[in-house]
């Protein structure tokens, strides 16, 4: 099982230039951000993480941005978005910038995608609440395309453009891995019908052998080979016997949440969790 971390890197945290080398001088396997455009004022949508909603959440710089920062500053630490709202965004735009930085990361990038549960964001970019899923799919079905093919184009219910060149190509082949968030049934299904690996939350109550039941029971009923699937659990916790658990029933990675804080109090922090690593 690898070892990353997951962050919110906002404009009083640690910069992505001097955390991505400090990851991978200790050893540790990815580095995920998370992203959201921005929090509207005036909010309706309840956080899944309690009443009071973070700081961070308001304060998150692009993740393509402070990826493309981690990978100037490294080598071989793979790089990831946990996850990028694939709803809100352009499609050719968000392809664009898949592909060019699989290529400037020399073929590091991990795609984690999902639909976001802020209804008030997601509508200041148009998208629905009740559709984000559908047109996330049609997004992923039209970049793959523009990765893959010479010539594209696409016509669906949400997304249409005309035959096109898109280039750069991703160095991973056929793309870089799609990872899907999600903890519903619904989720599982469409990690086995079109994406590469699952991303599930380790809230409380989250059982890790449980989850990997639900995975490969989707993938049973989509004719997948679940050991084409990675499960990487997204906020696991740092204490060794969870750690031990997680590898035992099969989990391919584990995302430590780091705080957003700054770097001489982040420092400390990857010492303790490098321990992990042995």
């Amino acid at each position: 099982m690898q070892i990353g971390t997951v962050i919110f890197p906002t404009d009083y945290s640690i910069t992505m230039d001097e955390l991505a080398p400090a990851l991978e001088a200790r050893g540790f396997e990815s580095c995920f951000v998370t992203e959201h455009t921005h929090i509207p004022v005036n909010r309706l949508s309840p956080w899944p993480g309690g009443d009071t909603l973070p700081k961070e959440y308001a304060h998150t710089y692009d993740p393509f941005v402070c990826l493309a920062f981690a990978a100037a500053t490294t080598t071989k630490l793979k790089l990831g978005t946990g996850i990028c709202l694939l709803p809100q965004r352009d499609t050719l735009i968000t392809a664009k910038l898949v592909s060019s930085l699989d290529r400037m990361s020399n073929g590091r990038f991990l795609f984690g995608v999902g639909g976001g549960w802020n209804k008030e964001e997601m509508n200041h970019h148009g998208t629905e609440y009740k559709s984000r899923f559908a047109l996330l799919e049609e997004k992923l079905s039209a970049m793959k395309g523009l990765w893959t093919e010479d010539e594209y184009g696409h016509n669906s219910e949400r997304v249409s453009f005309s035959t096109s060149w898109s280039y750069p190509k991703p160095i991973q082949q056929p793309y870089p891995p799609i990872l899907l968030g999600g903890d519903t049934d619904y989720t599982l299904d469409r990690v086995a019908r079109f994406c590469d690996g699952w991303l599930p939350i380790a809230r409380p109550g989250f059982d890790a052998a449980t989850s990997m039941a639900r995975m490969k029971a989707a993938a049973d009923r989509h004719n997948r080979d679940f050991s084409d699937i990675s499960v990487t659990v997204f906020a696991a916790s740092a204490d060794p016997a969870a750690m031990d658990g997680l590898r035992a029933v099969g989990i391919s990675r584990a995302l430590i949440a780091l705080p957003s804080v700054s770097r001489d109090k982040i420092l400390p922090l990857l010492d303790d969790y490098a321990k992990l690593l042995a």
